[in-house]
């Protein structure tokens, strides 16, 4: 009698024997040919893991089971991102120490993974809150602190009041804290920062060798990073030795500044105003505008808001004076702090412009219009430049270069580059994060710790809630107070913490050589598996993690521990689980928890459904249902394939290996061909739809008195292989039943005779409105949707379409297809 599908048993075994035989472990170098390094994005221990991890997980694993498979010398390790706000809140809101809370989640979460079958390498696996791991966050800081790359500095930081910590400008979202959602205030605090700003070209060009991002990747990093091409303009101060400088993209409107404006940050600003009767209103507006966030000074919907500084500047193009105001949507993060501001041509200078009834003068028309004085809105576009003196007349197309040009020849300016991104800020006033390797002494002042030192390791401390401007650890003074390594007098330690950003902007080098105790990882190593083959994770982190992550690389290359510019040239941005269209959560009810779905229907059935949901860079809506879901769907098919292996094992052994077999046999083929090139293409939804094709065929043939026992066996062990990387344990447990000694795991993919998946074409005839227009040569076993997709690729069949979309299909596979437009 046929075993029943105990899924519980099954897991059980096969996930404590995979551990046991260490299954997963990678080599230390891998065959140069046959390497693949596959990585997912590593978690962050709060809670168990929910259905955005299973979803992520379940693919990435898919991808790495079948690269064994196909002989390669695969790298698949996990770890934690352990550091940060959410771990210590948590502590603090439980009256717990952040370390606790953080390795009991960990353990939680590696509980909940082993459950599942993920094949990590579990040899590698680290904790980022280890001193053993953030010991080299430190070596890391020290080098870059030694090619002055990192530097402390006064600066307008972004202060979250919630989470008593400063906020890099990637985490503020809408003028909120990304985390927590307060709103955000700016504080002057003096902070460490690293210098992107240094790699800002490199970061943009070297987009190009990631041929494996999708363009929406590319093109958000690339606004972030935000190159801009122009010039640098400097204007003289009336009463003032020193000029001051603009960057402006179109230095050919200079023409039309009617009005110069100051960030209310910068230095001249005050300096302007100082002992006249506007420095009292000028500080209460600088109070005001320095405390609002970028984002809400910049936004296009506020009024802007500004005050004149009593002084006056000279336009070099014309030796015109204009005023100089001090305006809170001009930025002294962004260019120089100072504008030129041309109200015809500029929404926002126009916008202020009305506001304070200042001159509106149009420099560049569109061509063939009329000069007009009446703006309605600034004009950006196209067009020749008009009330430009020498330039009158000159197509925009050239006016920038000309201008520039001469700008430079008459020594008034000079080309210049700008960029939006802005050095990375590391600084956090938290206790739970790496500390920064530095010490502070009266005589000496800022000093390194050597690198023998290494780690300066967190103190366990009782009380680590947030204070205000400093972190937690200020209030430890034995580990604060200690002695300079250079003069031997007193100094005390740096009381900030790293960005957790730090973490994970490397960490992927440490998976190569994780226990390594000389040095961060081996170059040697880092040689053999790196660019990293297959990265996977979420969107979200497209603009701060990447960011970050490409910047330390190149670093790194720069100092010759790496050979590749790029850490993950190809990149999967698996889509959101969401829920009634929202992000799941308990808060809403909105929540699939996956230990309910594993108890309920196994891991198998779980990694399937997520698989079978759809392409994995689309979002997937959970059905209200719940877990049920998986019940009406994967877990029935599941049950479906083990019953067709133990109905194997019972056939007759009869021999119809010639024609009455050969369907299936052909079918299975095919099916192999198909699986393989989805695999491929990450199509894992597909591939099981052709699965279920093959078992439903499998199924007919045994109806319809099919008894080959051999034939049914090489057919269900090729549907076992290609299911194994999307369900290991069913795999392994069928492939131990049918008498084989290893695990399926290590087994080869399967491969097609390319004889029994041959096509047999034919002619389909392509008609549009019922006229002949295209025929095209297709298999014989063509459907539908592949006919119409073929037939709107047609050039001949575009162009007597043209550009309507068909309102009807009427499809005879595989010998006709007819496109019905509509009507109008």
């Amino acid at each position: 009698m046929a075993a029943e599908y105990d899924f519980r048993t099954i897991e059980s075994r096969w996930s404590t024997d995979w551990i046991e035989k260490d299954l997963w472990a990678a080599p230390g170098f891998p065959d140069p040919q046959r390497k693949r390094y596959v990585l997912t994005m590593f978690p962050y221990p709060s809670g168990d893991l929910h259905m955005g991890h299973v979803e992520i997980f379940s693919i990435h694993d898919a991808i790495a089971r079948y690269m064994r498979m196909r002989g390669f010398d695969v790298l698949n390790p996990i770890g934690w991102d352990a550091f940060g706000l959410p771990a210590e809140n948590a502590a603090i809101k439980r009256g717990i120490n952040p370390k606790k809370w953080t390795y009991d989640n960990i353990a939680m979460h590696r509980s909940s993974m082993e459950r599942l079958g993920y094949s990590f390498d579990w040899n590698r696996a680290f904790y980022t809150c280890d001193p053993d791991y953030y010991r080299w966050n430190q070596w890391l800081f020290l080098s870059l602190y030694e090619k002055d790359l990192a530097y402390r500095r006064e600066a307008p930081a972004n202060w979250c009041p919630n989470d008593k910590t400063v906020l890099a400008n990637e985490q503020v979202i809408a003028g909120r804290c990304e985390r927590c959602g307060a709103e955000v205030v700016k504080k002057n605090l003096t902070q460490w920062f690293f210098k992107i700003t240094d790699y800002a070209d490199r970061l943009l060009d070297d987009l190009a060798l990631n041929t494996g991002w999708t363009e929406r990747l590319k093109l958000l990093q690339s606004n972030w990073i935000g190159r801009s091409e122009g010039a640098e303009v400097e204007f003289a101060i009336e009463g003032w030795d020193e000029p001051v400088t603009v960057f402006t993209t179109r230095p050919d409107t200079l023409w039309g500044a009617t009005f110069f404006v100051l960030a209310p940050e910068h230095p001249l600003a005050e300096k302007l105003v100082a002992g006249t009767d506007r420095e009292a209103e000028f500080a209460r507006f600088n109070e005001e505008a320095t405390k609002m966030t970028e984002i809400d000074r910049t936004s296009t919907e506020r009024p802007k808001k500004g005050m004149w500084l009593g002084a006056h500047a000279i336009n070099p193009v014309n030796d015109e004076r204009i005023p100089v105001w001090a305006a809170d949507y001009v930025l002294m993060d962004y260019g120089t702090g100072a504008i030129m501001a041309v109200p015809a041509h500029d929404q926002r200078d126009l916008e202020f412009a009305r506001s304070y009834d200042l001159p509106i003068r149009v420099v560049v028309k569109p061509v063939g219009s009329e000069d007009q004085d009446d703006v309605p809105d600034a004009y950006s576009g196209d067009g020749v430049l008009v009330n430009s003196c020498p330039f009158d007349g000159v197509s925009t197309a050239e006016s920038v270069a000309r201008v520039t040009e001469w700008l430079e020849a008459e020594g008034r300016g000079r080309r210049a580059v700008n960029f939006r991104i802005r050095d990375w800020l590391i600084s956090r006033q938290r206790y739970w994060g790496t500390p920064i390797p530095i010490l502070f002494c009266h005589d000496c002042g800022e000093v390194p710790v050597p690198q023998d030192d290494l780690p300066v390791e967190l103190p366990d401390i009782v009380d680590f809630s947030p204070t205000g401007e400093a972190s937690p650890l200020a209030a430890a003074d034995e580990w604060v107070n200690t002695t300079c390594p250079r003069c031997g007098g007193p100094a005390r330690r740096e009381t900030d913490t790293m960005d957790t950003f730090v973490d994970s902007s490397w960490y992927f080098l440490r998976y190569l050589d994780p226990h390594n105790e000389s040095a961060p990882f081996d170059p040697d190593k880092a040689k053999a598996w790196m660019p990293i083959d297959q990265y996977s994770g979420g969107i979200t982190h497209a603009v701060m993690h990447l960011i970050y992550a490409r910047f330390i690389q190149k670093v790194l290359c720069d100092m010759g521990m790496i050979e590749d510019s790029e850490p993950f040239p190809h990149l999967l941005n698996q889509g959101m689980v969401t829920m009634g269209g929202k992000a799941m959560s308990k808060s809403r009810g909105n929540i699939v928890e996956p230990k309910e779905a594993i108890e309920k229907f196994g891991a198998d059935a779980l990694r399937l459904y997520m698989l079978f949901s759809g392409p994995p860079e689309q979002d997937f809506d959970w059905p209200s249902e719940g877990v049920g879901a998986i019940g009406r769907v994967t877990y029935p098919w599941l049950q479906r394939v083990w019953r067709l292996c133990e109905d194997a094992r019972e056939g007759t052994g009869g021999d119809d290996s010639g024609e009455a077999g050969q369907p299936l046999r052909r079918e299975l083929h095919k099916t192999i061909k198909v699986v393989t090139r989805d695999f491929e293409n990450l199509s894992f939804n597909t591939a099981i739809a052709r699965l279920m094709e093959l078992v439903n065929a499998a199924y007919r043939y045994r109806s319809g008195g099919g008894s080959n026992r051999a034939l049914l066996a090489d057919v269900c062990e090729g549907i076992l292989k290609m299911l194994a990387p999307m369900t290991p344990y069913l795999a392994e447990e069928q492939w131990k039943r049918f008498g084989h000694e290893g695990s399926i795991h290590v087994e080869p993919w399967p491969s097609f005779d390319e004889a029994l998946v041959a096509e047999d074409r034919m002619t389909m005839v392509v008609q549009v409105n019922g006229k002949l227009r295209d025929t095209i040569e297709v298999a014989s076993d063509i459907d539908e949707a592949q006919m119409t997709t073929l037939a709107l690729s047609s050039d001949k069949i575009r162009t007597f379409l043209g550009g309507r979309e068909p309102h009807k299909v009427v499809a005879r596979p595989p010998r006709l297809l007819n496109l019905v437009t509509s009507k109008d």
